[in-house]
């Protein structure tokens, strides 16, 4: 079997057809146990109890008459008279009930009664049963016992036959015995079970015609905007962001599947944007120090070789731009081992005032060779858990972003104070700020803010990117506050663990 095919198997309009047809099929076998066996076996339950009411009700009012017919010559009754007072209960029972046939047999099997001549039988005398039907339930009543016998004879009929003169079992001769005998027909509901058959066996083909055909309807529309997302999301896949997910879907759960794919195309193709705007501006900052370091080594072997003041000039700045390389190698490194998820954080406790005096402390330089105002606002003593390692560079990064930034005063300010059970941490600068547009995305955009930097320091672009990483991992709060023409205060919300002494 080839992949397509197995992958047909496995689509939703072959398991809806699957599954509509499996219910038309289980409803449809639930239906036929119901009409075709337990409606069957219940009517035959109501037939047997019928018929044993009927023979009770038709035993007491024969027994009477029976015995009135024995006594009659005795009493100076005239026999005809009983005989057709028997004839028209007879008669007046099978009216009132159409299924049964009432008769009455003596002990040897003979007929005595119904007794209709010519053209009042009335068909009443119709369906005699014969000898040996009738004188099989005596032999079944007096191998149990019992006067009073009620069987089923086949699927057509049930029988029920009670002694009614009036004497127990055995005490009479044969021939002055009495019998009644009611065969009860189930020929009328046969044909309403046989008709009610072919009319499930129609009504199971039309269901199952309904349901492949609803199934394949209902696949339809719902496959369709599955497969016109497939389709927007194949063309995106190839790398075409313009597609659009959304349109007029008739289920909720498509039109939130299309918002969040919507979405998802925005995001990755501002991630795509970003790794070409990445790859352009690394390439550049990677062949800006090679072009100084290639330029400086020819004026050292071609210049200042001879000339050591020369020399040490030439070979600091071709160490400079190396330091840069090294940098740039590093931070990229940095930034694809925590986005990866490879460099775990070490979370431990510790003063988080002594890593901000401690980073702090590397930045003197600046103050001290070229005119940098650094205020410091450190409270002792705040105590955080953490990555000690990974908080030290986010506190360097924004330092170092403060200083590339800062306005022509070169006054940047740092502040660690307590805030509502938090530690927070501000570092301002006096830039030109950050538009509104920007303030989102300038955590992860390589190049700077739009004709604001001035880079007096090394640095490599990548730093707030790396503070956003950090950051997250760790699920710390931080944002930034800016107004155009009235520089920046990037921030930092710690969780307070406790004092150092």
């Amino acid at each position: 079997m080839s992949k397509w095919n197995a992958k047909r198997f496995h689509s939703i309009n072959f398991i809806l057809w699957v599954y509509f047809l499996v219910f038309a099929v289980f409803i449809l076998l639930l239906t036929w146990v119901f009409q075709m066996a337990l409606l069957r076996a219940f009517y035959r339950s109501e037939a047997e109890k019928d018929l044993t009411s009927i023979g009770k009700q038709v035993s007491e009012r024969m027994t009477g008459l029976m015995l009135l017919e024995s006594v009659a010559d005795s009493l100076g009754e005239e026999k005809d008279r009983i005989v057709a007072e028997i004839n028209g209960y007879i008669e007046q029972m099978q009216n009132e009930h159409p299924e049964i046939k009432i008769f009455v047999f003596d002990g040897a099997g003979g007929l005595l009664y119904p007794v209709f001549e010519g053209e009042e039988s009335g068909g009443f005398a119709e369906g005699v049963p014969d000898n040996t039907t009738f004188l099989g339930m005596l032999d079944i009543g007096k191998e149990q016992g019992k006067d009073v016998v009620s069987v089923r004879l086949d699927d057509d009929y049930y029988a029920y036959a009670a002694r009614v003169d009036g004497a127990a079992p055995g005490n009479a001769a044969a021939s002055d015995a009495r019998y009644v005998y009611i065969s009860y027909s189930m020929l009328l509901a046969n044909s309403a079970f046989g008709t009610m058959q072919w009319e499930l066996i129609l009504v199971s083909v039309i269901v199952i015609f309904v349901a492949l055909f609803i199934s394949a309807l209902l696949s339809s529309r719902l496959t369709k905007p599955i497969q016109r997302i497939t389709q927007a999301a194949q063309r995106m896949a190839k790398g075409d962001f313009t597609v659009n997910f959304k349109g007029e879907y008739s289920y909720a759960e498509m039109d939130a599947l299309a918002e969040t794919l919507d979405y998802a195309k925005e995001e990755i193709g501002k991630s795509d944007e970003l790794q070409r705007e990445v790859l352009a501006n690394v390439t550049h900052d990677l062949k800006t120090p090679l072009t100084m370091i290639k330029a400086y080594a020819s004026m050292i072997q071609e210049i200042s070789g001879a000339d050591p003041a020369k020399r040490e000039k030439h070979t600091q700045v071709i160490i400079d731009e190396t330091d840069r390389l090294t940098a740039l190698i590093n931070d990229v490194l940095n930034l694809s081992k925590i986005r990866s998820g490879m460099d775990t954080l070490k979370v431990r406790e510790f003063d988080l005032s002594e890593v901000v005096e401690t980073v702090l402390e590397r930045f003197g330089y600046l103050t001290e060779t070229q005119g940098y105002v650094i205020e410091r606002d450190v409270a002792r003593g705040l105590c955080t858990k953490a990555d000690i390692e990974k908080i030290e560079q986010v506190v360097y990064n924004l330092v170092g972003n403060a200083v590339s930034y800062t306005g022509d005063d070169k006054k940047i300010a740092v502040a660690l104070r307590e805030e509502e059970g938090r530690i927070r941490l501000a570092v301002t600068d006096t830039g030109k700020g950050i538009a509104p547009e920007e303030r989102e995305t300038i955590w992860d955009r390589y190049t700077r803010s739009t004709d604001t930097h001035k880079r007096p320091v090394k640095g490599t672009g990548l730093g707030l990117s790396i503070v956003k990483t950090i950051l997250v991992k760790h699920k710390f709060d931080f944002g930034v506050e800016s107004e155009v023409g009235h520089g920046s205060t990037f921030y930092v919300l710690f969780p307070l663990s406790g004092r150092a002494g």
